[in-house]
């Protein structure tokens, strides 16, 4: 998807993304508890950098355990980062961020972070370079030794078996309460605007974009994770 095509998309999905998603609402509960002790290490002022936050659910996870950290929220879409400010403000954690809505490129130069997350982001770059300039865009925002947190749709779509997993992730968005023609559209965009690729590649856009070897820490269906040091 071109930039205008991911702002519009998100625009108008943001007053009932969480509602929409709830019943799979452990997937990420899963990858944030693993998060949490990814990023276990950073310092107790630490500040995050979370690129494409949507509704801001990972911030809220992260301000929750970690009452010293400060967030830069990055978002593109107007409804979600409106979202995922309201979500700051009822629990209580709004005056430890900033919002910027926009992407990245956009955002002001400022100190380090010493953490970032990116969870179901890249995926929308079409282009293995533009992706890679997404991740390096991310590596110069951190300080040496930062660490990025990030997760994607990916899969083998040429192996049988990764077919097979695709459907089964198709049933599993089903469960989400999703009408046959929603569920064809997403099929749709899977076939047309997300880059589902295998995940050694995936890793191997991380690294190129400016980062140490990627760790795979998580996997639920298609969603799998990886956390990476940005490069010295």
């Amino acid at each position: 998807m071109d930039r205008d095509q991911i702002k519009s998309t998100f625009d108008q999905q943001s007053a009932n993304y969480d509602q929409q998603w709830a019943k799979l609402s452990a997937i990420r509960e899963c990858l944030l508890l693993l998060v949490d002790s990814v990023f276990g290490k950073r310092p107790p002022d630490a500040r995050v950098l979370c690129v494409g936050v949507g509704t801001g659910a990972e911030m809220q996870h992260l301000a929750e355990r970690f009452p010293g950290w400060t967030f830069t929220a990055v978002e593109p879409s107007a409804g979600m980062l409106d979202a995922c400010r309201q979500r700051a403000q009822a629990h209580g954690f709004a005056h430890r961020c900033t919002f910027h809505e926009g992407y990245l490129d956009s955002l002001p130069d400022g100190e380090p972070f010493d953490a970032a997350t990116s969870f179901l982001v890249s995926q929308f770059l079409l282009d293995a370079s533009e992706r890679t300039a997404y991740f390096r865009g991310i590596a110069d925002r951190l300080r040496p030794g930062g660490l990025l947190a990030s997760s994607d749709l990916a899969a083998d779509l040429a192996s049988p078996e990764q077919q097979d997993l695709l459907e089964v992730w198709f049933r599993t968005m089903a469960a989400s309460d999703l009408p046959p023609e929603a569920l064809q559209r997403m099929r749709d965009a899977y076939a047309r605007d997300v880059s589902v690729r295998p995940p050694s590649e995936v890793a191997s856009i991380i690294q190129s974009g400016g980062f140490e070897s990627p760790v795979q820490f998580f996997q639920a269906g298609l969603i799998h994770g990886w956390y990476a040091a940005r490069s010295s």
